[in-house]
C-alpha cells in the first residue's frame, strides 16, 4: 500500500469519535468482521488508526477505498460542510431513463478529458442520492486527497448539492461533468447555502411549506391580577398586540422549526418612484439591486423579528419568501429571456 494512502486512512480514522469508529469501519466494508474483532477500540486514537492502516495494507488497499471511507464520514457529519444548491435545466420537458452505470461513465469521460490528475469515487445511499468525491490535482501534481468537492446528486431532479474545495477554479469543470453525465443543457447556481443539506434538501424538493392553518390562541382561563396603579387599557392593548403579531407569525412561519438556511441572495428590480416636480430620471429605468442574508440560523431569525419588536407583523414578502425566492429564480429568469450562454454548458 502507497504511503500516502497510508497516511490519509490514518487521518480519516483519526478524525472519527472514538465510540464511532467500530461502526464507520463496518459501513465501510473493506475489513473484514474477523479482522475488526483483532482491533483494540479502547485504546488511544492513535493506535486505533496504526493498527487500522496495517489490517488496510493486508488486504492493499488504495486511494478509493480510503476515499469511500471518507464519504462515509462525510455523510454522517455532512454539517461540517457548506453546501450550495444548484439548479440543471433541459431544452425539453422530455423524461428519460435513468442509469447510474452510464451516469458515472460520462461523468469520469468528461471529467478526465479536461484534467488527468483527478480522483472520482462514487457511493449510492438508499433515498437516491449519489455522492460523488473529487480530488483534484494539476497536470504536474498528483490530487490533493485533503481538499475535496463534494456532490449529492438525486437522479430524475434537477438539483445538485455541491460543497466545493478551495480551488473554485474546479468548480466550471465539475459542473460541466454533471450536465453531461445527466443529459441537462446548462446549470445555474440557485444562491442558497447552508451547512444544512437536509435543510436544504426541504426547501427545494417542498418538503417543507411556511404556510400552515392559522393559529387561534386560546383565551386565557380564570381572571388575571394586575398590579395597582396600571392603566387596564394600555395592558389589553399589549396583550391584544401580541396576541396579533403571534398569530401572524404563526400563519406565515407555521409552529414547527424552520429549515436551517445561512446564506441567501437574489436580484430585485422595481421602479424609481419620486414626484413628477422633482423628475430625478430622465430616463424611466428600472432600479436594480442585490439583496443579500447570511445568518446562522437565517429563518428562525425573520421569524423571531417581529416578536423582538424589530419589524412590523406581518413581515415584508421580500423577507418570508426567501425559499420559494430560491427556487422561482431561474424559472423567471429563463421566461424573461435572461438565460446567457453560459460556459458551463457542454
Amino acid at each position: 500500500m502507497d504511503e500516502t494512502v497510508a497516511e490519509y486512512i490514518r487521518r480519516t480514522v483519526l478524525k472519527i469519535p472514538r465510540d464511532e469508529i467500530k461502526m464507520m469501519l463496518q459501513k465501510w466494508g473493506f475489513l473484514s468482521e474477523a479482522q475488526l474483532q483483532t482491533l483494540n477500540f479502547h485504546q488511544l486514537k492513535d493506535n486505533i488508526s496504526q493498527e487500522v492502516v496495517q489490517l488496510c495494507e493486508e488486504n492493499s488497499a488504495d486511494i478509493k477505498q480510503a476515499a469511500v471511507l471518507d464519504i462515509i464520514y462525510n455523510h454522517i457529519y455532512q454539517n461540517k460542510r457548506m453546501w450550495s444548491v444548484y439548479q440543471m435545466r433541459k431544452t425539453g420537458e422530455e423524461l428519460e431513463y435513468f442509469d447510474l452505470t452510464d451516469f458515472k461513465k460520462k461523468f469520469k469521460r468528461r471529467l478526465r478529458s479536461a484534467l488527468k490528475n483527478v480522483t472520482i469515487t462514487f457511493k449510492e445511499y438508499e433515498d437516491n442520492a449519489i455522492w460523488i468525491r473529487v480530488a483534484w490535482g494539476t497536470p504536474y501534481r498528483q490530487p490533493n486527497q485533503y481538499k475535496p468537492s463534494y456532490v449529492v446528486y438525486h437522479s430524475q431532479t434537477p438539483y445538485v448539492f455541491i460543497s466545493a474545495s478551495v480551488l473554485k477554479s474546479n468548480l466550471p469543470l465539475l459542473c460541466q461533468a454533471l450536465i453531461v453525465a445527466s443529459n441537462y443543457h446548462d446549470i445555474r447556481e440557485m444562491e442558497l447555502r447552508s451547512h444544512s443539506l437536509n435543510s436544504l434538501k426541504d426547501i427545494v424538493f417542498k418538503r417543507y411549506s411556511q404556510n400552515f392553518q392559522t393559529y387561534c390562541p386560546k383565551p386565557l382561563q380564570g381572571k388575571a391580577v394586575e398590579p395597582e396603579n396600571v392603566d387596564l387599557r394600555i395592558v389589553n392593548e399589549n396583550r391584544s398586540e401580541k396576541e396579533r403579531i403571534h398569530r401572524l407569525n404563526q400563519e406565515t412561519f407555521g409552529d414547527g422549526p424552520q429549515p436551517i438556511l445561512q446564506f441567501a441572495q437574489y436580484k430585485l428590480e422595481t421602479m424609481f418612484k419620486s414626484s413628477p416636480e422633482m423628475d430625478v430620471l430622465d430616463k424611466k429605468e428600472p432600479f436594480r439591486c442585490l439583496v443579500k442574508f447570511s445568518s446562522p440560523h437565517l429563518l428562525e431569525s425573520l421569524k423571531s423579528l417581529a416578536p423582538a419588536g424589530m419589524a412590523d407583523a406581518p413581515l415584508s414578502p421580500l423577507l418570508t419568501c426567501i425559499p420559494q425566492k430560491a427556487r422561482n429564480y431561474f424559472r423567471i429568469r429563463e421566461k424573461r429571456g435572461l438565460l446567457p450562454e453560459s460556459f458551463l454548458s457542454p
